[in-house]
């Protein structure tokens, strides 16, 4: 009786459970539409997200960018130094700068300044605060890339300039300033196969004086004609009476 007792009332018993998806496996790709009422509910529920615009992560880097920038004063002590240069330089010089060797750049600031020409590079925000609102702002879209400046005292500069360039093609004449006029390379290469401006001028000096030399030429020959005329005459009529007077001593 115990054993009865035991085996077959306390005795615990976990229930056989097996669970089974009714009608078989869910179609995940085509699932069944659900109830009318049950889809008004979804559709009422249903998130409206609002579509990012394309430029949307751009503009936000930006916005980022322009919130995260702090004004640096280094920045404005070099600018106020490179709009000085622009302001005291009778001769710039842009130069683009391709890959080109540390130790090879500084062989042409060698070579540069020996002809008292610097050269400088600059950021393009430096350049900005140098030129804005100057009358070198258009030469900004210059400095998209890397480009170096060149400083000369001296128009005629423009020659060893070229000559140095001419052995360095790793760097570019984009453009240049000279006598305050933005001038492309050929403007440039012309204007350093013309003469200097002391020359010219002696030039045309001369023209001048060979033009006044003319009129006044011009003006006296009718004049020399006559007085040549009359002296030709004067020496005939001396020539003649000479002769007379020797004929008649001879003829006493």
């Amino acid at each position: 009786m115990s054993n009865f007792v035991i085996n077959g009332l306390l005795q615990c018993r976990n229930p056989l459970l097996a669970f089974r998806r009714f009608r078989g496996k869910m179609n995940i790709q085509r699932p069944r539409q659900p109830h009318y009422e049950r889809a008004r509910v979804l559709e009422v529920v249903k998130p409206y997200y609002k579509k990012p615009s394309f430029n949307a992560p751009c503009v936000e880097a930006q916005l980022t960018q322009e919130t995260r920038k702090v004004e640096n004063p280094y920045e404005a002590i070099v600018a106020r130094e490179a709009r000085n240069w622009f302001e005291q330089s009778r001769l710039v010089a842009f130069l683009h700068v391709n890959s080109i060797r540390q130790e090879d750049m500084f062989k042409v600031q060698v070579a540069l300044h020996r002809h008292q020409v610097t050269v400088k590079v600059y950021g393009k925000s430096i350049m900005q605060k140098a030129v804005q609102g100057t009358k070198f702002e258009p030469i900004l879209p210059l400095f998209e890339a890397k480009t170096a400046l060149v400083f000369g005292p001296e128009e005629r500069k423009i020659n060893q300039l070229l000559s140095v360039l001419k052995k360095t093609p790793q760097l570019v004449l984009l453009a240049g300033i000279v006598e305050g006029r933005l001038l492309s390379k050929q403007e440039l290469v012309a204007y350093a196969s013309m003469p200097d401006l002391t020359t010219v001028r002696a030039q045309f000096a001369a023209v001048l004086e060979s033009a006044g030399g003319k009129i006044v030429s011009d003006l006296q020959c009718h004049q020399q004609q006559l007085v040549n005329l009359l002296d030709a005459h004067a020496r005939s009529n001396e020539a003649e009476q000479a002769d007379t007077t020797k004929g008649k001593e001879v003829d006493s």
